[in-house]
């Protein structure tokens, strides 16, 4: 944070969290769920690099971390509700017309099969099949920060096929299930339902096709979607005929086809890769909206990577004249929410959660989410540029006593 001195962050720290806690308030019929949900999120923000129950239950002066589990399992209080108010917090403070939406998921290694919806299967956080949860999340990234806006526990077949186990977990009865687009796609209805300002929407491979593509079409919405190698694509309308799965049109383009361009700046710089964009089509908009009169472009972008040459394939919706240099720009802004996951993990104990049944983990993340946004806000306020002096406010030409001065008004 460079915008901001440090007495004016600690000021801005202590009035977010206080103006949180103030917002979360009417989520709670009681005080005392209330105050444990305060001191839940003091918690989330302390020095402790664990946050398990006992470890927020010391910080909070408690002598065990029973107030803490209730406020995830038994206090009466909708998850939902947070959720919805975290995203009017990200909005409020983040909000931009050219954010991207971005989709992923991410892993929460468990042991034994007793937490709800745990069980052995593929997640990027391990890089392997392990026994684990999978929430799916949505990301609101703009020039003014990045935070959460929603998420989901993804419920594998084995899970929504055993009553017992939905019933041992609390599950709702009108819980069934839902591949991860879709509960991607439920996300997105959400936030267009909630007059979220994005242009655009990212994601990898897994929600790259259906209904997805679909509804953003319908709602005028650009997207950057993965897709695997075999996906196929055709061009109409075009010059040049393209036809094809996506692994062999990329063997067809020329050396002058691809560019290097930057995805966005990482830790070590660009993050530099070659990249081809065909157009394959120029269409008007779906006729079930006011953007229906606007000329769209449907394409494919292929990005390589510059050491191996491994190639990933995204299809492509946008305004027609899109530069394939706004399409590489809108895929790097998913890089956001890798690193929103690693920092949520890291600092704010997303994956510390204990409780093992759905509301529990609901509740869980989503008070991690408000965390995180609150501290996103507050970089986004710090990292302002200091106002440019006046001429009326500047230092006069002639020098002045500096008696009665404080030292940092003197400094």
């Amino acid at each position: 944070m460079t915008g901001a001195s440090i007495e004016t962050t600690l000021e801005l720290w202590a009035s977010s969290l206080r103006e949180v806690k103030k917002r979360m308030r009417p989520l709670f019929e009681q005080e005392r769920t209330a105050l444990n949900a305060g001191l839940f999120v003091d918690g989330l923000l302390g020095d402790e690099r664990r946050k398990t129950g006992w470890m927020r239950a010391e910080a909070a002066g408690d002598p065990g971390p029973w107030r803490q589990q209730a406020l995830l399992g038994r206090d009466r209080w909708d998850a939902d509700v947070l959720r919805d108010l975290v995203r009017d917090y990200v909005t409020e403070h983040l909000a931009d017309e050219n954010a991207v939406l971005v989709i992923d998921e991410t892993g929460f290694l468990k042991q034994g099969k007793a937490s709800c919806g745990v069980a052995r299967q593929y997640t990027g956080s391990a890089g392997k099949i392990t026994n684990c949860q999978i929430g799916v999340f949505a990301a609101y990234v703009s020039r003014h920060g990045h935070a959460f806006i929603d998420r989901a526990l993804y419920l594998p077949k084995g899970w929504t096929d055993d009553p017992a186990r939905l019933k041992a977990t609390y599950v709702p009865d009108n819980v069934s299930f839902s591949t991860k687009p879709q509960l991607a796609a439920e996300m997105i209805e959400r936030a267009l339902a909630a007059g979220v300002p994005f242009r655009w929407v990212a994601a990898d491979s897994v929600y790259g096709v259906g209904d997805i593509e679909r509804d953003l079409r319908q709602a005028g919405k650009g997207y950057v979607l993965g897709v695997n190698s075999n996906h196929w694509f055709a061009s109409w309308g075009k010059p040049q005929r393209v036809a094809g799965t996506a692994e062999e049109i990329a063997k067809t383009q020329r050396r002058s086809d691809w560019q290097r361009l930057s995805a966005g700046a990482g830790t070590k710089g660009p993050r530099l890769h070659d990249w081809c964009y065909l157009e394959l089509a120029d269409l008007e908009g779906e006729e079930s909206n006011h953007h229906s009169q606007v000329l769209w472009t449907r394409g494919l972008l292929i990005r390589r990577n510059i050491a191996n040459g491994d190639l990933a394939y995204f299809t492509t919706w946008c305004p027609a004249g899109t530069s394939i240099k706004t399409l590489v720009s809108v895929e790097g802004h998913r890089w956001a929410i890798e690193d929103s996951f690693e920092t949520a993990k890291n600092e704010f104990g997303l994956d510390h959660n204990e409780s093992r049944s759905w509301h529990g983990w609901h509740r869980h993340v989503s008070l991690v989410m408000l965390a995180f946004a609150m501290m996103a806000a507050i970089q986004h306020q710090a990292n302002k540029p200091a106002p440019k002096k006046t001429k009326s406010s500047a230092t006069p030409r002639h020098p002045t006593s500096s008696v009665g001065r404080s030292r940092k008004s003197a400094a």
